[in-house]
């Protein structure tokens, strides 16, 4: 008979500290970004505000004025375009976090198969792909317990070397004992 087993893919995200590493440092980064933006956008709105002030009193010739508009636009253009860039470095970054946590997940799981040697190992989330599983055949405690020592491994060996890297951490495949 074929041996199947499955796991929660919710729960597993959830538990897997490599995840919620990833993610607390995103989290911070799009902080950090945000925060970025509001001080840049709040200087730019007080600039244009001594501007307009300036203009409406006269401080300014009309050649002075224009050139000044012309630079208050121009550091506006400049603003949005680092709002598009640092969005998309953000997308970048986290399409690379899911695709380190897909490969992080999956050769563990190769790994743990090569003992275990089931047929199928099926992904749930929810009610997604499985409507019903005998929970004797959920291994996402396992996986989880594997993946998380596997994790916990490479960090406390990267913090001796006091090289911890995301990279390291996700393409090492070391087999848990």
């Amino acid at each position: 008979g074929l041996k199947i087993a499955f796991v929660e893919v919710d729960s597993l995200l959830a538990n897997y500290q490599f995840c919620i590493d990833l993610s607390e440092e995103m989290v911070k980064k799009e902080e950090n970004v945000r925060a970025t933006l509001n001080d840049k956008t709040k200087k730019l709105e007080q600039e244009q505000q001594d501007f307009q002030y300036k203009y409406e009193n006269n401080a300014f010739t009309r050649a002075r004025a224009e050139e000044e508009y012309n630079r208050l636009m121009k550091k506006a253009q400049e603003l949005e375009e680092l709002k598009v860039k640092l969005a998309e470095e953000l997308a970048i970054e986290n399409q690379q976090n899911n695709m380190q946590l897909h490969d992080s997940i999956g050769n563990f799981i190769k790994i743990y198969n090569a003992d275990k040697q089931f047929d199928f190992i099926i992904s749930n989330s929810g009610f997604d792909n499985l409507l019903y599983g005998n929970p004797a055949y959920n291994i996402t405690g396992e996986i989880l317990e594997g993946l998380n020592n596997r994790y916990n491994n490479v960090t406390s060996e990267a913090d001796t070397a006091s090289t911890d890297t995301v990279e390291t951490k996700a393409n090492t495949t070391t087999p848990i004992k």
